[in-house]
């Protein structure tokens, strides 16, 4: 039930990677899962930094940018049969990763040579273990569903709740854990948020339109499938997958809007625990927090009071027999990737086939690797970095973080619309931005977690607890600034408003992104972007809402405040214009939403700016110029290109509908094009006339 509210900004949002997300797909029914369990993978190649090869030559780079550096290497790099997108640095990188962290787990399953990799060594072991997994079949959650079973009326409801998330099994309904109290960064509070659908986004459920008329059908009977395949008659499964889909649309009828929770004073609303209470009569909330396991709390944040006044009326007029066969299915949807073949195939035709239009599975090895790193993520990566990740590396990081420091600095001094007075507190929350680089200065404790080699679910659920618990264990004490949200072998990076600081995993810290045996113009179009991008992040229409504290609060003057929301709003009208998912039949375009991706539309623009002002100070430092050509392109056109090739992409048509309904960064392509057309040293660099798509007579900028 817990989550994190608000996700850090992010430089990408991966898909199709997790166990959780993706399964395969069966010859035949009831075949064993991962087939392939005995093939072993091989060594992923270093992708380029800067790949000659991938370009478009016949492409005008003043007409579309992305498609001059990206052309060639999207002609000649399909989409592999188990993946919903591929990007040429991201997804290559993963893989590489993905495939060094097997190395060290399949050792570790098999002799492992200290307490900590026998323990996250048997963990891959029980997810690897197919043979004991499909004899299972649905027993692992048989006691569970026997729980919901009993529940003899609907004040029993909280509970049971607590019963099932003491068993780290999932019951829908809403999150609740812990969070840092966004006016007050020092503390940590108790936090309750909208939750309880199973399908990507509210509109799912509530557009009207052929397009999700269709996927909400299909949900029905993915949902009539799974019931079946448990047990249920046909006409049992029917009469209960209504009753779910009755439910979940409510919520999502009740929850807020993706660009709404984007807005901090709008997901901030604190309430006592007897006001929450009043909110919800029909949910007694004291059996619930008694049980749970979390200490004494007299307040708490309400993220989306609307939705718990949805949640109320829902609780007042469904039957007691709607909400068994909800708590059912969120059971099963929770598990299916953890049961045998049976639920795990049918859970890919859907989530994996028909929302994202995956055609195969990936290989089990990939799905219980990344389900370990997800698990034990801090006990995995202490051996991987110690393997990837000199210390050597993390210096040279240091260096070109505290370069991206400077050169933001200086753009803040520059900046025309920007009065003396935020200037000042910018400047100072510049200052105050920490920076966490390759892996934390002390590992999470994970020696309380049971592992057992043969139980895959329960080892999931009993993680799921622990996480839970170290979440719990946070209300009311001081925020540990030291704390990490992800695990280093994560292709990645992110800023956290709150904490005010920049977080660059050792997994991302590695070529092509970052590689000091190229010349200064490919290093800064790759990791100083990624850099400059996420300190951007804390000056965006999210970040620049918080001090250096990580407190939200106005400190800018109305009349900058004002200029501010201008330049942002500029941006969120230009990239509402660009297509995400072409026509395709009766369904219409699917565009970019300017409001949801504006975050990161900011931070790419403001990345490729101070990134660039960066590798002049760099080129000025070694006496060179930007001009100086090498393989016949100068340095600022190399910087530009290997920019743009770190965003080379092919995607599913399907998944390409739905990142642009649901993730806050825009397409690869208008991130490298609507970026570049914002920036006239990009024109300038390839000789274009002003006029031309890739240089427009009017462009936008905010930092």
């Amino acid at each position: 039930m817990h989550c994190l509210r608000i996700a850090p900004a992010l430089i990408l949002l991966a898909a199709g990677t997790a166990l959780a997300q993706t399964a395969p797909a069966p010859a035949a029914p009831h075949t064993p899962i991962a087939q392939d369990i005995t093939s072993k993978p091989s060594p992923t190649p270093v992708t380029k930094s800067f790949d000659a090869s991938a370009i478009d030559t016949n492409v005008d780079p003043c007409v579309d940018f992305y498609q001059f550096s990206c052309g060639n290497w999207m002609k000649t790099n399909p989409i592999p049969s188990d993946q919903t997108r591929w990007t040429r640095s991201f997804s290559e990188l993963l893989l590489r990763n993905q495939y060094l962290l097997w190395k060290d787990l399949e050792s570790a399953s098999s002799a492992p040579k200290s307490p900590l990799q026998k323990q996250y060594g048997d963990f891959y072991a029980s997810c690897m273990d197919t043979s004991t997994i499909e004899k299972l079949g649905i027993e692992p959650i048989q006691g569970t569903w026997k729980q919901i079973a009993a529940l003899k009326s609907l004040q029993g409801i909280p509970a049971l709740l607590s019963w099932l998330e003491n068993r780290g099994t999932s019951d829908g309904f809403f999150e609740f854990g812990v969070s840092v109290d966004e006016k007050d960064s020092s503390k940590q509070i108790a936090e309750a948020d909208q939750g309880g659908i199973s399908l990507p986004d509210r509109d799912y459920y509530i557009v009207d339109s052929p397009h999700f008329a269709e996927i909400r059908a299909a949900y029905v009977e993915h949902m009539k499938n799974m019931f079946v395949l448990a047990g249920d008659s046909p006409d049992e499964a029917a009469k209960e997958a209504a009753l779910v889909m009755e439910i979940e649309t409510a919520m999502a009828k009740a929850s807020m809007a993706r660009v709404d929770r984007r807005d901090p004073e709008k997901v901030y609303h604190i309430y006592s625990v007897e006001d929450f209470q009043k909110l919800t009569p029909e949910f007694d909330w004291k059996p619930y927090f008694s049980t749970i396991g979390i200490g004494h709390f007299d307040t708490l944040n309400v993220v989306a009071p609307d939705f718990f006044r949805g949640l109320n009326a829902l609780l007042a007029s469904e039957p007691l027999a709607a909400w068994k066969s909800y708590l059912r299915w969120q059971v099963l949807h929770g598990d299916a990737q953890s049961l045998s073949s049976a639920f795990y195939d049918e859970n890919f035709r859907f989530f994996g086939q028909v929302l994202a239009g995956q055609k195969e599975p990936q290989p089990r090895w990939k799905q219980c690797t990344s389900a370990t790193d997800r698990a034990l993520g801090e006990a995995v990566g202490q051996d991987w970095v110690k393997e990837n990740f000199p210390p050597a590396a993390k210096t040279s990081m240091d260096k070109l973080v505290a370069a991206l420091e400077k050169a933001l600095a200086d753009d803040m001094r520059d900046l025309p619309w920007m009065s003396d007075e935020t200037r000042k507190a910018a400047e100072e929350k510049l200052t105050m931005i920490r920076n966490k680089i390759g892996y934390p200065e002390k590992w999470r404790d994970y020696s309380s977690v049971k592992v057992i080699r043969n139980t895959f679910v329960e080892n999931v659920e009993r993680v799921a607890v622990y996480r839970r618990n170290y979440d719990f264990a946070k209300l009311g004490k001081p925020v540990d600034e030291k704390e990490w949200g992800m695990t280093p072998p994560t292709v990645n990076a992110y800023y956290n408003a709150s904490y005010n600081d920049i977080n660059f995993p050792a997994g991302i810290l590695q070529p092509p992104f970052f590689d000091f045996t190229i010349d200064p113009a490919v290093n800064f179009g790759g990791i100083g972007v990624v850099i400059g991008h996420e300190m951007t992040h804390g000056f965006d229409d999210q970040g620049s809402r918080f001090d250096g504290k990580g407190n939200l609060r106005e400190w800018w003057t109305p009349a900058d405040r004002k200029a501010f929301t201008e330049r942002t709003d500029c941006e969120a009208n230009e990239y509402s214009g660009f297509v995400a998912a072409p026509v395709h039949g009766d369904t219409p375009a699917a565009n970019v939403n300017g409001r949801l991706t504006l975050g990161e539309n900011t931070a790419d623009n403001g990345g490729l700016h101070i990134a660039y002002q960066a590798l002049l100070d760099a080129l000025a430092e070694e006496h060179k110029s930007i001009d100086d050509k090498i393989d016949g392109y100068t340095e600022a056109q190399r910087y530009f290109i290997g920019f743009a090739q770190v965003w080379c992409e092919n995607q599913t048509e399907a998944i390409a509908r739905q990142r642009a309904l649901t993730d806050p960064h825009s397409p690869g392509r208008w991130r490298v094009n609507g970026a570049v057309q914002n920036f006239d040293e990009f024109g300038k660099a390839f000789g274009c006339k002003k006029g031309q798509p890739m240089y427009p007579e009017n462009s936008c900028r905010v930092w």
